[in-house]
């Protein structure tokens, strides 16, 4: 009983560590650019040493994608639904948005191949769960609903990229929510012709 209590407190112990160096990253990235930061800022900010960053992450490549999978673990666990395209978008850019200067330091920075693989990764979730509730007692085939969320993926993703290469100018829901507009009813369109495309290829071949 004494071992089990010893490493649940150990785990807890490590767990505390690993987010007191996480939100030290953060703090700093907030202030400067990667390039700037080094480890001894880190372990200087969050009090603990070098050794013990050593112990939890490799080097600085290695904690920010650590901080891009957990956020993006995070983001799943926090929108289990999605229900609307607004929430598409909540979702997509919470943690830019309260990180901004975090985020357009890590994507500007020789770094910027993780964050997007985070985003990109962020996008598919995002389109995969809000289509799958579109979808509901639709009849289209699986072929057809991984061309419909890729094609999504792609927008998303190019909006949301497009938005961090302006630097992440004002404004983003009200031009997402403009682009919306002109493009309402195009999914609906879209999921109509797969119907009838599935429905005119299943009754060829039943003659």
């Amino acid at each position: 009983m004494l071992c089990h209590r010893a490493r649940r407190e150990g785990k807890a112990l490590a767990n505390f560590t690993q987010k007191a160096i996480r939100a030290s990253f953060i703090k700093l990235l907030n202030q400067k650019p990667l390039s700037q930061i080094t480890i001894k800022d880190i372990v200087d900010d969050c009090g603990v040493n070098r050794n013990t960053f050593y112990y939890y992450f490799q080097d600085l490549p290695d904690l920010v994608e650590t901080i891009t999978k957990e956020e993006a673990e995070q983001l799943i666990r926090r929108y289990p639904a999605i229900d609307s395209i607004e929430q598409c978008l909540d979702a997509l850019i919470d943690f830019a948005l309260e990180n901004r200067k975090a985020v357009l330091h890590i994507y500007n920075s020789v770094n910027r191949d993780l964050y997007e693989r985070y985003q990109w990764r962020v996008c598919r979730y995002v389109v995969e769960v809000y289509l799958d509730g579109v979808l509901k007692e639709r009849h289209i085939t699986e072929q057809d609903r991984q061309l419909l969320i890729d094609y999504l993926q792609c927008i998303c993703f190019g909006f949301v990229i497009g938005w961090l290469e302006s630097g992440m100018k004002e404004g983003i829901r009200e031009r997402f929510a403009r682009i919306y507009e002109l493009k309402h009813g195009e999914l609906e369109r879209m999921i109509s012709h797969c119907e009838q495309m599935s429905a005119e290829k299943s009754e060829s071949l039943s003659k």
